[in-house]
C-alpha cells in the first residue's frame, strides 16, 4: 500500500469481521457513501460497495481475476469453473451450464421440484409449525442438486454433509485473508480435515457416475464432453455446484420467506395477486443476495473509484452492497416487491461468472413459497423464536421458525 490505509480510509480501517458477519448494511452504507472502494484490514483487502463499481469489476476478468492461488474455493476443490478465467475458464464451464439453459431447465426440473415441495409441505402441514431453512428449503436444495448430478445410490444427508463441509472450509479461509498463514487454529484445521474427507468421498461417487454412463447423466456427459474435462476436473465442478445449488439456493429461499412474512403489506399484495411473487423473489435477492460478497484479484495497478489497487490485491465485491445503492434503488432497504428494477440486482454475480443455475434457482424458489402461502393457511413468522441473517460470505437466517393455522 503506497497510503496509510488508517488516514485514507478511516472508515474501513475500523470495520470489524464480526460487524460484517452480523449486521453489514449500516457499515455498508458509510463506506458507499464515503469510500466506495475501502481499504479492510479486517478482510486484508479492498471492499467495492457501489454497484458501477462493482459491474466495473465482475465485468473485466482482464484485471480482476478469479485464478490466482488465494482464492478460497479454489483452496478447497481445486481448479474449476469458479477459479479461472479466459479460455481455460470457458472449457470447465460449458459441459455443465447447457442443461441449465431456461427452456431446458424448464423442461427437465419443473415437475421434479413441484413433486419434492408437494412431498416436504404435505409432510409439514399437520403439525402448524415448522423450521424452514432445515425442513423446507434446504432438504429441496438438497434433493434437486442429488437429482441434477446423478449421483444415485447418495442419500441427500450424505450430499448434505459434503456440501457443508466445503462451506464450512470456504468461510473459515474466507474469513481469515490470505493463503499462507499460520496454521495455529484448531477450527481451521478441523474445518480443512472435514472438507478433505468429504471431497474423498465426492470423488468417489463422481467416478461411479461417470463410469455407470447413465443416460441424462450430468457427470457421464460432462466427462465426455468434446473440453476433455479429467476426472479431477469434473470432480472439482461437481463441488461448485453444490455451493451454487445448494448452500445459496437454501439461502435464497429462506430470506425470500423471511422478507416476504416479516412485511404484512408486502404479504398481502401478493397473497391478493400471486402473479407478484417472482417479483418479491427478486427485490429479496436484492436486498438480502445469500451470496454476500465475491473475491477477485487484481491482475495490474488498476484506479477504482478513487483507490489506487495494485497488482496483486484482493478486491471484494460487496454484493450486499451493491444492491443497496441509493443511487440504483431508491429507498434500498425498504422491502418492496412492486420495485420496477429489483431485477438489477447482482445476486447471481455478472459477466463470465453470471450462475448458470439462476433459472434452477428462481424455479425453486417460486414453488417451494407458493406453497407455503396456498397450501399453509396464515403462515407467519414465530415471534417467540425471531431470527435475522448471519455470515459474511454466505448470509441467511440460521434457522427461520414459522407458525400456520393447521
Amino acid at each position: 500500500m503506497i497510503c496509510d490505509p488508517t488516514t485514507r480510509f478511516p472508515l474501513g480501517a475500523a470495520a470489524t469481521a464480526a460487524e460484517l458477519e452480523d449486521d453489514p448494511h449500516p457499515l455498508l452504507a458509510r463506506l458507499r457513501a464515503a469510500e466506495p472502494v475501502s481499504w479492510l484490514p479486517a478482510l486484508g483487502g479492498w471492499l467495492v460497495t457501489s454497484r458501477d463499481l462493482a459491474l466495473r469489476v465482475l465485468r473485466d476478468p482482464g484485471a480482476f481475476t478469479v485464478d490466482d492461488p488465494r482464492f478460497s474455493t479454489a483452496r478447497v476443490v481445486g481448479p474449476s469453473m469458479l477459479s479461472l478465467d479466459g479460455p481455460v475458464h470457458t472449457r470447465h464451464r460449458d459441459p455443465f451450464a447447457r442443461p441449465f439453459r431456461p427452456a431446458l431447465t424448464r423442461e427437465r426440473f419443473t415437475a421434479f421440484v413441484q413433486d419434492e415441495v408437494d412431498r416436504l409441505v404435505t409432510g409439514l402441514a399437520p403439525a402448524g409449525r415448522a423450521e424452514l431453512r432445515g425442513d423446507l428449503a434446504g432438504p429441496l436444495a438438497v434433493a434437486v442438486v442429488a437429482e441434477a448430478l446423478g449421483l444415485d445410490g447418495v442419500d441427500a444427508a450424505t450430499v448434505r454433509s459434503w456440501y457443508g463441509a466445503f462451506v464450512e472450509a470456504v468461510s473459515v479461509l474466507s474469513a481469515e485473508g490470505p493463503a499462507g498463514a499460520p496454521d495455529d487454529s484448531r477450527e481451521r484445521s478441523t474445518a480443512l480435515a472435514r472438507s478433505e474427507r468429504a471431497y474423498a468421498l465426492l470423488r468417489a461417487a463422481v467416478e461411479d457416475a461417470i463410469g455407470a454412463g447413465r443416460p441424462g447423466s450430468l457427470l457421464a456427459e460432462a466427462a465426455r464432453h468434446e473440453a476433455g474435462l479429467t476426472t479431477a476436473e469434473v470432480v472439482a465442478n461437481t463441488a461448485v455446484l453444490m455451493f451454487g445449488g445448494i448452500d445459496t439456493t437454501e439461502g435464497m429461499i429462506v430470506n425470500a420467506a423471511r422478507h416476504l412474512l416479516g412485511a404484512p403489506d408486502a404479504l398481502r399484495r401478493v397473497l391478493a395477486d400471486p402473479g407478484l411473487l417472482p417479483a418479491a423473489i427478486e427485490e429479496s435477492l436484492r436486498l438480502e443476495p445469500s451470496a454476500s460478497v465475491v473475491d477477485r484479484y487484481a491482475t495490474r495497478d488498476t484506479p477504482l473509484g478513487g483507490a489506487a489497487v495494485r497488482a496483486g490485491d484482493l478486491v471484494r465485491v460487496s454484493i450486499a452492497g451493491a444492491g443497496r445503492d441509493p443511487a440504483v434503488f431508491p429507498s434500498p432497504d425498504v422491502f418492496d416487491p412492486l420495485r420496477a428494477n429489483a431485477g438489477d440486482h447482482l445476486a447471481f454475480a455478472h459477466g463470465p461468472h453470471f450462475c448458470f443455475g439462476a433459472h434452477l434457482a428462481r424455479l425453486e424458489a417460486r414453488t417451494a413459497l407458493a406453497a407455503l402461502l396456498e397450501r399453509l393457511p396464515g403462515v407467519r413468522l414465530d415471534p417467540a423464536r425471531p431470527s435475522a441473517p448471519r455470515g459474511l460470505v454466505f448470509r441467511r437466517p440460521p434457522r427461520l421458525h414459522v407458525l400456520w393455522d393447521a
